[in-house]
C-alpha cells in the first residue's frame, strides 16, 4: 500500500472566507479531515461526501485527545494511504502545535506539507478596527501566548523585553490568565494606563469587543463575560477604533439581525 500524505492547513481566524485557495482545494479533495474546535465548521461542507471527519478539538479545560494521540491519528490515517488534511484554526505554526505534528510525520516517514493560514494575531484586531501598526503610533508589534505549557519549569516570555519594546502587544490564549499576564507587564514597566481591548470570537458574527486600559480591562472583560477564544491588544493603536477605523461591528449586527 502506498503511503498517503498529510497537509497541515491553517483554516484562518474564524470567518470561513478567510481560508486560502490552496487550503480550500485540499479540503475538497481530502480523504480524511482531522479538525480542531475553532475551525469554521462551514469549511467541512466543502469536503467530499465520502470523506472521514475526525474531531480532535481541544477546549481550554478539556481535551478530546491529547497531542500524542492526535499525532497518532494523522500519521496512521496517512500510513493507510489517505490524503489527510489536518485543519487547524489560524496558522498551523502560530501557537498551533503544527510543528509537533510535522515532526511526528517526519519520524514516521509520512510526507507532509504546511499550508499557512491567516493568523488571528493580526486578523482579529483588523476586524475590530485596530491596526497593529500605524504611522506615528506603532512601528512594531509583539505576539505572546497568554497561556504556556504548565510542564515548563519557568516562564519563557521575557516580559521586561516585551514591555520595553514599545509598539503593540497582542496576547493569544489569554482569557483565563489575563490579569496575571497584564500584571506581569505592568511590573515589567508597561504604563498601566495604556489603551487595551479584548476581542471575543473575532472575525465572526459573534464578535464582541471590550475596551479599557491595561489596568481596567480584566474587570471589564469579566463584567462582559468574555470567553475563549479571545484576542487581547495593547497599545495606542486601540484608540483608532473609536476614531473611525472600526468597520465590522455594524456588519456583524446586521448579519445577526437580517430583518434590520
Amino acid at each position: 500500500m502506498m503511503i498517503g500524505k498529510v497537509f497541515l492547513v491553517g483554516a484562518g481566524p474564524g470567518d470561513p472566507d478567510l481560508i486560502t485557495r490552496k487550503g480550500l482545494k485540499l479540503i475538497q479533495t481530502a480523504d480524511v479531515v482531522v479538525f480542531d474546535r475553532l475551525i469554521p465548521l462551514e469549511l467541512l461542507d466543502e469536503a467530499r461526501g465520502d470523506a472521514e471527519f475526525i474531531n480532535v478539538g481541544k477546549a481550554p479545560t478539556r481535551h478530546r485527545l491529547d497531542q500524542e494521540s492526535i499525532n497518532e491519528v494523522i500519521v496512521n490515517r496517512a500510513l493507510q494511504g489517505n490524503q489527510v488534511v489536518r485543519l487547524k484554526g489560524g496558522d498551523p505554526l502560530v501557537f498551533g502545535r503544527g510543528s509537533e505534528e510535522a515532526l511526528a510525520c517526519h519520524q514516521a516517514g509520512v510526507p507532509f506539507e504546511i499550508v499557512p493560514g491567516i493568523s488571528s494575531s493580526y486578523a482579529v484586531p483588523a476586524y475590530a478596527g485596530i491596526p497593529l501598526t500605524h504611522r506615528h503610533l506603532s512601528s512594531a508589534f509583539t505576539v505572546i501566548a497568554g497561556h504556556e505549557d504548565p510542564a515548563k519549569d519557568e516562564v519563557s516570555i521575557h516580559y521586561e523585553a516585551v514591555a520595553r519594546m514599545g509598539g503593540t502587544i497582542v496576547i493569544l490564549m489569554g482569557v483565563s490568565k489575563l490579569s496575571d499576564v497584564l500584571n506581569r507587564l505592568i511590573q515589567a514597566g508597561l504604563d498601566p494606563n495604556t489603551p487595551a481591548a479584548m476581542i471575543e470570537w473575532g472575525t465572526t458574527p459573534f464578535q464582541r469587543v471590550v475596551e479599557g486600559t491595561v489596568t481596567s480591562l480584566p474587570q471589564r472583560a469579566a463584567e462582559a463575560a468574555i470567553m475563549s477564544p479571545a484576542t487581547t491588544v495593547i497599545g495606542e493603536v486601540v484608540r483608532l477604533r473609536t476614531l473611525g477605523t472600526q468597520w465590522f461591528d455594524a456588519l456583524a449586527v446586521a448579519s445577526a439581525n437580517p430583518s434590520r
